[in-house]
């Protein structure tokens, strides 16, 4: 197969470009990092200005909708590893089964988390900006602060998602085609480190938005 050995003309050799493609990733998502590392600071920092308040905001969040999408998270994951694992020996059928199986649990997190979680929000007079803003209590002022946070930093992370599902389409169309094996498959692995990333700023929303504070 032609894909397994074939490389782009400034690349010596297919592993040279393999390994251009996934130090090329994370370089990617280091940047990435500094940037949700900067907004994680921010409000580490206006949660500590503002304790009363974003406790307040973080009891109104769903818990069990959050804590849901965290397995979710966790379980596509692991599914897409197993894909991953599957390519390198060659079994391109489940690696399109792993891909699907990542793809609607990504796709429930989304419909969960804005089909859901948002809508209740909204209903509930959580929006920052709201008039009829539901916490009004004396000096729980920033819980405002703390929903600007929250649907700020959720709706970046939604992005990214909906990045993530739309590369999950890919690899599937790709590998429908042929085009891995268990000599090339770096797109699959790069996706991989994407999706796990993804994941992993999850892992850190989720005790910001759910637990600092409910206790």
């Amino acid at each position: 197969m032609a894909s397994a050995v074939a490389h782009e003309f400034q690349f010596e050799s297919a592993p040279h470009q393999a390994s251009t493609a996934i130090a090329g990733m994370w370089l990617f998502l280091a940047t990435e990092v500094l940037f949700f590392g900067g907004l994680f600071l921010c409000w580490i920092y206006a949660r500590h200005a503002n304790q009363a308040g974003f406790d307040a905001g973080a009891r109104e969040t769903a818990l069990g909708i959050g804590t849901l999408n965290t397995v979710l998270l966790i379980s596509s994951s692991a599914v897409y590893t197993a894909g991953v694992t599957f390519i390198r020996t060659g079994n391109v059928r489940r690696l399109i089964h792993c891909c699907l199986v990542t793809l609607l649990l990504g796709a429930g997190f989304i419909a969960l988390k804005f089909g859901v979680e948002w809508r209740e929000d909204f209903t509930q007079h959580l929006f920052p900006a709201a008039a009829n803003f539901k916490i009004t209590a004396p000096g729980l002022g920033g819980a405002r602060l703390f929903y600007v946070f929250y649907f700020a930093s959720t709706a970046l992370h939604g992005l990214h998602m909906v990045i993530g599902l739309a590369l999950l389409g890919w690899i599937m169309l790709r590998a429908r085609r042929g085009d891995f094996s268990p000599q090339y498959h770096t797109p699959v692995h790069v996706v991989g480190l994407y999706w796990s990333f993804v994941d992993m700023v999850w892992l850190i929303l989720y005790p910001l938005i759910y637990l600092v504070g409910r206790g």
